[in-house]
């Protein structure tokens, strides 16, 4: 593997404050070693580029754990900052993945959750009204984190008309013990309208490896309009929150 550049040329070093402004790290810090650094003002976690000259290879450092983890990219076995490093043949390939890391670092547990609680820390709570008020804040930071999470697409039927989609919380709202567990986008998933309405109602529901379980209680009608491409792409986390889908909603049978 070439070594990084050191310290960045001029070519490089544009092309990696191009890369990093356009996919929402405009904060630009002090180059290290041949890696540049770069924030968000809105994602949290820190991104690191590099390269071993104009021509390539691309390299990519990233310090948020949490998005190492859901990322499908190799991890590149390159010494430099951060908890994980890619490596990219061309320039194409940090273009392709950054928005994915922006995506995921917006949409993980600790920003909707900080979001959250700076918007309603003055807001009142006493009455129902109220109450429900702050609910619909959470609601929409959740779906805001879940179109961000699944990349605006219901992963079942690949549908991307924001209209057509609907932020289905796996346990809902009320049963939930915390703020953090509400706002978790692994207790969440992006759905059509329809599929979100069987899951709501717990005649639709998933396995571990994300295929779906349709109750019985369906119609042969309803399960014929229930088309999905191909089963959903799950965490750990996500499957926890569906045993507990399937234990205290999913009708298993059909007198349900």
């Amino acid at each position: 593997m070439p070594s990084v550049e050191h310290p960045q040329s001029f070519v490089v070093r544009q092309e990696c404050d191009k890369v990093a402004f356009q996919s929402g790290f405009r904060r630009k810090l002090d180059e290290r070693e041949g890696w540049a650094p770069f924030q968000s003002t809105t994602a949290p976690g820190v991104i690191y580029l590099a390269a071993a000259g104009a021509r390539g290879p691309w390299f990519v450092a990233l310090d948020h754990p949490g998005v190492i983890e859901e990322l499908d990219a190799p991890i590149a076995d390159i010494p430099g900052p951060g908890l994980a490093r890619y490596a990219f043949e061309s320039l194409g390939g940090v273009y392709d993945l950054l928005p994915r890391i922006y995506q995921l670092a917006a949409s993980l547990p600790d920003a909707p959750l900080r979001e959250f609680e700076a918007k309603v820390r003055d807001l009142p709570k006493t009455t129902e009204s109220e109450r429900l008020v702050v609910q619909r804040v959470g609601q929409d930071i959740f779906r805001a984190s879940l179109i961000d999470y699944w990349q605006g697409r219901c992963p079942l039927t690949g549908i991307t008309d924001t209209a057509l989609l609907r932020a289905s919380h796996i346990v809902p709202w009320k049963a939930c013990s915390t703020d953090a567990e509400r706002l978790d986008v692994h207790n969440g998933l992006l759905l059509s309208a329809l599929w979100d309405a069987a899951f709501d109602r717990g005649l639709a529901s998933f396995d571990d490896e994300g295929r779906p379980l349709l109750s019985p209680a369906l119609s042969d009608v309803a399960r014929a309009e229930l088309r999905w491409l191909g089963p959903i792409s799950l965490t750990n986390k996500h499957r926890r929150q569906l045993a507990w889908h399937r234990a205290n909603l999913f009708v298993a049978d059909a007198g349900g």
